[in-house]
């Protein structure tokens, strides 16, 4: 049985997990700590986060059918620190010496299971550039702990997945569920924005 949460119909994170927006610790909001190469330690980190832009992976995981045509999304349920929950595209930072695709394939990995079977090409072109910015308004894109730049892709997934790491729940929308206002609001930190312009790249934006 799930807890008593409430969802989150605010634009005040950058992707949702456990602390604050979206938590993009590996992706915006989470103060995670590893001892690989390439991760800073939390103090690192905000004293980065102070001084410069942090680069950012966004992903809109796809189902396709064999002509190619989208046909469902998949979006991940998060829980923050204060109890609301928000749905939320997979997204995390790259690391030091880590190639973007290496970091499109580990963030897929680490949210959706080992089994998902992304299909990133390998030389993989994002549809559009998020930029969160710590001062609300300045574009549609919010992370209040940081200035993020992010490259964000959809990525047509063909085998199983199962929430992991911080998410409660993973599921698969049609596009027009997707892009329902229903879905938009539960959504945070202007990823509902960014949705809607995958949709739109994809010729599936009702």
């Amino acid at each position: 049985m799930m807890p008593d949460v409430r969802i989150r119909s605010s634009r005040t994170s950058g992707l949702a997990v456990p602390a604050g927006p979206v938590a993009k610790y590996d992706r915006p909001m989470t103060e995670m700590t590893e001892t690989a190469s390439g991760w800073l330690s939390p103090d690192e980190l905000e004293a980065a986060r102070a001084r410069m832009p942090i680069l950012y992976v966004d992903a809109v995981p796809v189902r396709v059918d064999d002509t190619g045509t989208v046909t469902h999304v998949g979006l991940l349920l998060r829980i923050g620190s204060d109890g609301t929950v928000s749905r939320a595209l997979v997204s995390g930072r790259v690391l030091h010496h880590e190639r973007v695709r290496d970091a499109l394939l580990r963030h897929l990995e680490k949210d959706l299971g080992p089994v998902a079977l992304p299909r990133v090409p390998a030389s993989p072109q994002p549809f559009t550039i998020a930029e969160y910015f710590p001062t609300p308004g300045v574009t549609p894109y919010h992370d209040p702990r940081q200035h993020a730049v992010s490259l964000a892709y959809v990525v047509p997934v063909a085998g199983d997945c199962s929430p992991r790491q911080d998410a409660l729940d993973f599921a698969w929308f049609t596009p027009q569920e997707a892009s329902s206002p229903s879905v938009l609001q539960e959504m945070s930190g202007g990823q509902d924005v960014l949705l809607k312009q995958a949709l739109a790249h994809v010729g599936r934006l009702p």
